[in-house]
């Protein structure tokens, strides 16, 4: 007899809901938002995925079980959907992409994926509290990288390092920077997908570039705040060519850890 696996369990069961609600002929995009060439779709991934045609690359933060609930700033943001086991982060791992795959994760969750080809690391400008008796201060995130068969590097070989300052989550718990995630899109070709859009990285930094992308995003709310950011990135046509490095901002010594 085989041995139970709650993790394996749980993911089967996702699963089989999802095609039970294809089945039923549910609805799977709530709203769509076309600026430009960029696609804003509301709604689950895992349902809008499997019918999507036209992305070549996919750039993306997925949950990846970390629980997260955010710290107190100005605001506090809503928890993040679905984060609580790596189902969706290993789901995002094997997206078909011709060109190639920038998946961020933990640097922990390298046992939950399929091996990467490279690990990028984003260095940012300061670092999380954590243990502070048993833990180096985190000051890296990570990207495993899988390249497509057709993938090549548009500018040439890059480093596995970026080096930009995090954002203040002014408009998202896990905030990516723009600048971030702009080198990340260069290093692919045609059109980005990011099936986890949250406050809109990914598309600002498309818009910017004058790249396609298609964003998807469950919550209403992160939704509607990544459509007004990637409307105001597609306004700033002086911008398209190189985006710029966002000046982080400022924040208290307990401010809590940033991505």
């Amino acid at each position: 007899m085989s041995k139970y696996d709650p993790q394996k369990d749980a993911h089967d069961s996702y699963f089989e809901a999802i095609k039970a609600k294809k089945d039923r002929g549910d609805a799977v995009i709530k709203k769509e938002v076309w600026i430009g060439d960029c696609r804003l779709i509301l709604g689950d991934a895992t349902e809008i995925v499997p019918i999507l045609k036209g992305f070549d690359a996919v750039v993306s933060d997925p949950p990846f079980g970390m629980k997260f609930r955010s710290n107190y700033r100005t605001v506090k943001h809503a928890d993040i959907a679905n984060d609580y086991d790596t189902t969706l982060l290993e789901w995002a791992c094997g997206i078909p992409a011709a060109h190639s795959r920038y998946i961020f994760c933990r640097w922990d969750n390298l046992r939950d994926i399929p091996k990467p080809k490279s690990l990028v690391t984003w260095v940012k400008n300061n670092w999380s509290m954590g243990d502070l008796d048993h833990e180096h201060g985190r000051q890296t995130e990570v990207a495993a990288f899988y390249p497509g068969p057709d993938h090549d590097f548009p500018k040439g070989r890059p480093s596995d390092v970026i080096h930009a300052p995090r954002t203040g989550n002014e408009h998202h718990p896990t905030e990516k920077p723009v600048q971030l995630m702009a080198a990340i899109v260069e290093w692919t070709r045609g059109t980005v997908l990011d099936p986890f859009m949250g406050s809109g990285s990914t598309g600002v930094a498309c818009a910017r570039l004058g790249r396609p992308f298609i964003g998807i995003e469950l919550e209403p709310g992160y939704f509607e705040i990544a459509v007004r950011r990637i409307k105001e990135a597609h306004a700033r046509p002086d911008m398209f060519a190189a985006p710029r490095a966002e000046q982080p901002k400022q924040e208290t010594l307990f401010g809590g850890e940033a991505a």
